[in-house]
């Protein structure tokens, strides 16, 4: 199977040197060659040849001087954005969203569309169109744009080298979809599940540097990991999947917080059942009396516009993702929890639930350092995440 990304790979260390360098400097340039060498612990003759390389290549340039506490004042340096562009693709349960970035992430070219409904060679097809329309919107050659990232949900298994999506599609080939990307357009591809490109979003774009353990909570169905600094995948790469499978009803009852949730974390089955025992609500409004049309994004509208029902469904929700939560957190002890999927859009009628549940049911140890924040990405969490991700390609291989 292809290496799916940057961190499936054990870096050599100039690459390693590589990546360092110029996180550094998209994160906080301009920067001189002295602070650089500071920050990175490396000497500044290393830091100066890497340096000069860069400029060569045209991914950094020299800019304005910085001030002198005697002597010649010393250059500072930055990211050039416009050496290269990414595109960023990312799939959720009711969109799929493109963007195509400069290498600082500045969105230039943004695409929302419904996600089709077919088997998996309609989305394959329907990504294929997304990339190309981001291309011919983007106006640029091909050749500037030095990678593809691509956030799919499913289960991974890097050994079969597949994604799949439980109920909804059968097995995509990962190697096969890179290799019809990379023909088709001539980009490096990357495909990566999720909630593992959110968390690598949130890390590198939204959070202060320094974070090495995190978890970013998509839905109520997986999460990302980030342990050291470093996605955590497991063994075959499915890491993050919550919820035992195929439960019984009596299982289901006795083991009722370990069974396998619905992605939108029950709510909608639940509002349609309790609306369908006449219980009063302002979802039916939100729908026109159309029982099918009820889904999470009505429910969390509703609560947010004070309905009782919708509330209680939304703290009911919180408080059950807060439980799963709890227990995750007492077992890896990370820095922050993300909130996202779509749930974060509740507000604090479902963050305080959280948060509120964490507290009472994780140790004091781990709760008292724990930060839990919603997404600041929102939906375009898994696309932003799979630029990150390309973007780290790019820096890592650029004097190899």
């Amino acid at each position: 199977m292809e290496r799916g990304g940057l961190e499936d790979q054990v870096l050599t260390d100039r690459e390693r040197k590589n990546l360092t360098i110029l996180e550094l400097i998209r994160r906080r340039g301009p920067l001189t060659r002295t602070e650089i060498s500071k920050e990175t612990e490396l000497n500044i003759v290393t830091v100066s040849n890497y340096i000069n390389n860069y400029i060569d290549k045209g991914l950094v340039l020299e800019g304005g001087l910085d001030v002198s506490t005697g002597g010649r004042r010393p250059v500072m340096v930055e990211l050039n954005p416009k050496a290269g562009f990414v595109i960023g693709v990312g799939v959720d349960l009711f969109n799929e969203i493109g963007l195509l970035t400069d290498l600082q992430a500045n969105v230039l070219v943004r695409i929302k569309r419904p996600r089709p409904t077919g088997n998996d060679q309609d989305i394959i097809d329907s990504l294929v169109k997304l990339v190309e329309d981001l291309i011919d919107k983007s106006e640029l050659e091909s050749s500037k744009i030095k990678g593809l990232g691509i956030g799919i949900p499913g289960v991974v298994d890097r050994r079969a080298g597949t994604i799949r999506w439980p109920d909804q599609m059968s097995s995509i080939y990962i190697s096969a979809v890179k290799n019809m990307m990379e023909q088709k357009f001539n980009i490096p591809t990357f495909l990566e599940n999720d909630a593992t490109v959110a968390a690598c979003g949130e890390r590198d774009f939204e959070l202060e540097s320094g974070i090495k353990d995190l978890i970013f909570m998509y839905s109520g169905i997986g999460c990302g990991i980030i342990i050291n600094s470093q996605i955590y995948h497991g063994t075959t790469g499915c890491a993050g999947e919550l919820g035992l499978i195929d439960l019984s009803e009596e299982e289901k009852k006795q083991f009722g917080g370990l069974a396998r949730w619905e992605a939108d974390l029950g709510i909608t089955s639940e509002a349609k059942k309790l609306l369908s025992e006449d219980r009063k609500s302002k979802i039916v409004d939100l729908v026109n009396g159309d029982m099918e049309r009820i889904n999470m994004k009505v429910v969390i509208d509703a609560s947010r516009d004070g309905d009782e029902l919708a509330t209680e469904l939304v703290k009911k929700a919180g408080r059950e993702l807060g439980t799963k939560i709890a227990y995750l957190v007492n077992f890896l002890n990370p820095e922050v929890v993300v909130i996202g999927g779509g749930i974060e859009r509740a507000g604090s009628i479902i963050l305080d639930e959280i948060k509120n549940t964490i507290r009472s049911k994780s140790l004091q140890e781990v709760s008292n350092i724990l930060r839990i924040v919603p997404t600041q990405l929102g939906e375009d969490s898994i696309a932003l995440g799979a630029v990150s991700l390309v973007i780290q390609e790019i820096f890592t291989h650029v004097m190899v």
